[in-house]
């Protein structure tokens, strides 16, 4: 339990951009472009923001699978395609189309699984979380961590998973983060950026309080901002892990993070558990915004060669 005396606290009462995503999750900031892209895993979506131009540039991409999460191509230009991971696995997206072509498939049995959270390593891997999908009912101990190297070479690296989430790197590139939800969890190994082989797996951060671990991004100082879903605030865990830092929020089901300059951007997912009219349920699904006073590492491109 962290000491509340010692803790620095954000309080956040209203959203940036109320938009009633059913599951807003992967936040994005292109930094070329000052735009912020995120999807809604569950409506099929991909939502993007200019953060200078402000909640009126709002443009929205339906798509026909469930994104989970995008990232930037080498050499390529994000407004025109970026990697996204989808039911099947990691494919290509046309964003003025809408049109995608898988570059390798999960593992699985794929009416049962989707892609859930993943991010770039510092080397140009991508690294994929997967699960079971939403109509399977309660997750199983189905899903796996998978690393895709360089284009089509998929590794499997874990399995027996329930909740893969987020993933992140130390400032100095030799340690990877990696949440699992059910254990409320934050895992951490010694990571070779030869061929990013893991090694010395450990408990980072356990999570006692109220509230799922789900997204999480590292800032300069190799600080874990975390989203708590059914908790309502994002935790700022320092690199002893201990909380050190709290962002209270206006609704229960904060989902993830992303720094946009010195502001943290925190999506949210609907809260239909609450009772009509509270400030939870009504902004449940919304896009919020706080500066922190602190920036988050830049983001690794996939290289597809």
């Amino acid at each position: 339990m962290a000491d509340l005396n010692q803790v620095q606290q954000w309080h956040v009462t209203e959203p940036y951009l109320d938009l009633h995503c059913q599951l807003g999750e992967g936040p994005y900031f292109e930094k070329g472009t000052q735009t912020l892209r995120f999807v809604d895993i569950k409506q099929k979506r991909l939502h993007t923001v200019s953060v200078t131009e402000g909640p009126g540039s709002l443009k929205t991409l339906q798509l026909d699978s469930p994104i989970g999460v995008t990232a930037n191509i080498q050499g390529q230009d994000p407004q025109e395609k970026i990697l996204v991971a989808l039911k099947y696995g990691i494919a290509l997206l046309d964003r003025n189309t809408g049109q995608y072509d898988y570059l390798t498939r999960i593992g699985g049995e794929p009416d049962r699984m989707r892609s859930n959270d993943g991010a770039v390593d510092p080397h140009g891997r991508f690294w994929l979380g997967t699960m079971n999908d939403f109509h399977v009912g309660e997750p199983q101990t189905e899903g796996s961590l998978y690393r895709f190297d360089f284009g089509k070479s998929k590794e499997e690296i874990e399995s027996g998973l329930i909740i893969p989430n987020s993933f992140g790197w130390s400032p100095d590139g030799k340690t990877m983060y990696f949440t699992h939800t059910p254990e409320n969890t934050i895992f951490a190994w010694d990571y070779n950026p030869e061929d990013g082989s893991l090694s010395n797996k450990r408990v980072h951060y356990k999570h006692e309080e109220k509230g799922h671990l789900d997204g999480f991004r590292v800032d300069k100082d190799g600080n874990i901002w975390h989203a708590l879903y059914d908790g309502g605030s994002v935790i700022k865990i320092s690199p002893a892990g201990k909380i050190v830092g709290r962002v209270i929020l206006p609704t229960n089901n904060i989902t993830c993070v992303e720094f946009v300059g010195t502001e943290l951007f925190i999506t949210s997912a609907a809260d239909e558990d609450s009772e009509e009219g509270t400030p939870s349920r009504k902004f449940g699904g919304g896009l919020f915004r706080v500066d922190v006073g602190t920036t988050g590492l830049a983001h690794t491109e996939f290289k597809l060669e």
